[in-house]
């Protein structure tokens, strides 16, 4: 059982900045694919972006590329996503994810609330 423990979230003003983290409790950390989901009031929740166990290749949706940048440090057991040039639009939940392949999600974090402003 992998526990993931997302922090960083909080309150910003459009055009501001924030990164959020993910800690796993798991020491095999690096074999899984991490990725960020985000669920916005009254919708289902989406895919933002995801990093490779072992290439470090990254993947990101269509509405977050050039803006956000997710990375790791499996010395760390953690996966960051900087957010810059936030938007009202990315008010959000944002849930890290671990998987072990890149369709299912094995395992989710508890979420944290990201809020911009206008």
């Amino acid at each position: 059982q992998v526990q993931l423990v997302e922090s960083g979230g909080g309150l910003v003003q459009a055009g501001g900045s924030l990164r959020l983290s993910c800690v796993a409790s798991e020491r095999t950390f690096s074999s899984y694919h991490m990725g960020w989901f985000g669920q916005s009031p009254g919708k289902e929740r989406e895919f933002v972006a995801r990093i490779t166990r072992s290439t470090d290749w990254t993947i990101y949706a269509n509405s977050v590329k050039g803006r956000f940048t997710i990375s790791r440090d499996n010395a760390k057991n953690t996966v960051y996503l900087q957010m810059n040039s936030l938007k009202p639009e990315d008010t959000a939940i944002y849930y890290c994810a671990a998987q072990k392949t890149t369709t299912i999600v094995d395992y989710w974090g508890q979420g944290t609330q990201v809020t911009v402003s206008s």
